[in-house]
């Protein structure tokens, strides 16, 4: 727990960087170097279910009630 409470504060480097990417015209939760590993992940769930939703909402309008065959 020693490591916690001497840490570094870092909440000065991380105002700069927010601020300098307002400028940059960057989101806000796009400018950090994790931003990539945690939104690809959420963009492919975000638009695959919408992309499911949509692909089971035209077999549901024929008739079909499963997600292959004839059922």
């Amino acid at each position: 727990m020693a490591g916690f409470v001497n840490r570094e504060n870092r909440v000065p480097y991380y105002q700069r960087m927010f601020q300098e990417g307002g400028r940059k015209h960057i989101r806000q939760w796009n400018q950090t170097s994790k931003s990539k590993i945690f939104l690809y992940p959420y963009y492919t769930v975000l638009f695959g279910g919408f992309a499911g939703s949509m692909y089971m909402m035209g077999r549901m309008v024929l008739g079909h009630k499963t997600w292959f065959g004839k059922g």
